[in-house]
């Protein structure tokens, strides 16, 4: 490798590239911060990613003229900028993006800036704490720039020959940590709910967040689970620790958590750091939905902002007003939908906008789009109950997800169903 200062490394990106930003935890923001001193000196580059941890001054107004940002998730750093306009959201399902960077793929990159490990015996950097695209864009970018950092974890799974990286800015920084706050008594409630669902043996996908947290706490009774996941959090640590995780029933990668990001505390990382039992894999094997169906009873367990009374899930804007991503949500319902055993569910608070807003609703917010179709829903769960609405008519899904809507609005559901002729001639 051709170690150089962060500032003569971005001087080699040139007017107009396309560059690839590693996400997650390793955000490489000493090469961020490089490149956006860049300026005035440099325009119309194209900076493209999924969810980074940490400031995102690329997207600043300041910046428009220089940098442009491309979100294949949209966080919350960048995510005033996509709904003023100031950067793009391209919808694509996570395991489809390493193609976008291949040969003849929509994206073709002109840099990639890296996140790694020194490297190791073997030659070969780690990708650290997050695989999923990045793999991709080292492999397919015409120039690769990495942030080569001592305190990056060195993960088990596929990495990079160094002699691929054209140039690196040795660090010695802490990668970004995100602790979440505590579930709440509704986030509880779910988790008891999910918790329920899911048997012995099962293989588990979740995310972040209070509800996949208290998922996890109510995990404690099971035995054998497993996991494979895009995401691998603080939640899962204790099951680890207990042996309720120890993925002795999985179809595939027995013995092993498979995950493809990992976003959490220092002491998530030190427990990740040269594990063997966790391995991280590119997106587009965690998220393949043949890969994920090939795992018996799967149970894959994601999020949503709203869903109406016909079963479609709005999981990636509110209204016309775009919040985060399809991500890999529907590469997960449809896998989970397929394995043998499987359990698809859609996990979400009842309400939103503390108690004045259902979310189980008559119909979807004007300009909403709908990620996983009606066709694909199986469980939805509220902190009131879980109902299967798999195979079920429009009457009998309205009637279930009334039943398990938020007391202060069945009625008034109700009646917008009647009206919606969705509950039959007889009603009212």
């Amino acid at each position: 490798m051709n170690f150089v200062s962060a500032e003569e490394a971005l001087g080699r990106i040139q007017s107009g590239s396309r560059v690839y930003l590693h996400g997650g935890a390793a955000t490489p923001h000493v090469l961020v911060d490089a490149l956006v001193a860049r300026t005035p000196g440099i325009r119309d580059v194209e900076i493209v990613h999924m969810h980074t941890d940490g400031p995102a001054p690329y997207v600043a107004p300041g910046m428009v003229p220089h940098f442009r940002h491309n979100a294949l998730f949209i966080g919350p750093n960048v995510r005033q900028a996509v709904q003023e306009g100031r950067a793009d959201y391209t919808p694509i399902f996570l395991s489809e993006i390493p193609s976008l960077f291949q040969p003849g793929g929509a994206l073709p990159l002109d840099v990639a800036l890296l996140h790694v490990t020194p490297p190791g015996p073997d030659g070969m950097c780690s990708l650290g704490l997050s695989v999923d695209c990045a793999l991709a864009a080292a492999q397919n970018a015409r120039l690769v720039i990495a942030q080569v950092n001592h305190r990056m974890p060195r993960t088990s799974g596929p990495g990079i020959p160094a002699e691929i990286i054209d140039l690196a800015v040795e660090v010695d920084v802490d990668p970004p940590t995100v602790v979440p706050a505590p579930p709440g008594p509704e986030a509880r409630a779910i988790g008891q709910h999910v918790a329920a669902l899911i048997p012995d043996g099962a293989t588990l996908q979740m995310g972040i967040g209070a509800v996949p947290n208290a998922v996890l706490a109510a995990l404690t009774n099971h035995k054998d689970l497993g996991v494979h996941t895009e995401m691998f959090t603080d939640g899962l640590l204790p099951l680890m620790q207990s042996g309720v995780v120890n993925g002795s029933r999985k179809s595939l990668h027995r013995g092993k958590v498979v995950t493809t990001f990992s976003i959490g505390s220092a002491e998530l990382y030190g427990f990740l750091d040269s594990n063997p039992d966790v391995e991280f894999h590119p997106v587009d094997h965690t998220n393949n939905p043949s890969v994920i169906a090939a795992h018996e009873r799967m149970a894959a367990i994601n999020s949503a902002l709203s869903v109406d009374l016909t079963g479609q899930v709005v999981a990636d804007s509110i209204g016309p007003r775009f919040y985060s991503g399809i991500g890999g949500q529907v590469d997960f319902i449809r896998g989970a939908a397929r394995s043998i055993g499987g359990m698809p569910i859609i996990a979400l608070p009842s309400t939103a906008k503390d108690g004045a807003v259902s979310r189980i609703c008559p119909e979807l917010l004007a300009g909403s789009g709908v990620v996983t179709t009606r066709g694909d829903v199986h469980w939805v769960v509220t902190e009131f109950g879980a109902r299967n609405l798999h195979g079920r008519t429009i009457r009998e899904r309205s009637k279930m997800l009334i039943e398990i809507a938020h007391p202060n609005f069945r009625e008034e559901l109700s009646e917008a169903a009647g009206k919606l002729g969705y509950l039959g001639p007889r009603h009212g």
